[in-house]
């Protein structure tokens, strides 16, 4: 699929529960392909406070390059370059990989952010 892209930007949209990640695939350079997405929506997280479930607005911009194998730095590139070695790239596994990092963040549930203002 990587092959098939080119500097017409190739939409894309998945959906996962209560996410959309929606943007576009476009030739860059090389082997680099930009994406370039937004993620919204809701994400169910433990509060890193109080451990309770709590529902996770997210509404992010995401933008990095996908390389059609290795990819050699030459230190021209300013954003992250993920790796496909088989000439697709599989967008779903890419979104998830984006909720896990947004999830690995710090975030509280709003009776602890209240809990937190209230001690400053």
């Amino acid at each position: 699929m990587l092959r098939k892209v080119t500097k017409t930007p190739l939409d894309f949209e998945v959906k996962s529960d209560e996410i959309t990640f929606k943007g576009y695939l476009q030739y860059h350079e090389g082997k680099l392909i930009l994406l370039k997405a937004r993620i919204n929506g809701f994400l169910i997280k433990s509060c890193d406070i109080c451990a309770e479930n709590f529902k996770l607005e997210v509404d992010e911009e995401v933008e990095f390059f996908i390389s059609d194998g290795l990819y050699k730095d030459n230190g021209t590139i300013e954003l992250d370059v993920v790796e496909s070695f088989n000439g697709n790239v599989d967008i779903d596994e890419l979104l998830n990989s984006e909720i896990e990092l947004i999830k690995s963040d710090y975030h509280s549930c709003n009776n602890c952010k209240n809990t937190e203002e209230l001690e400053f």
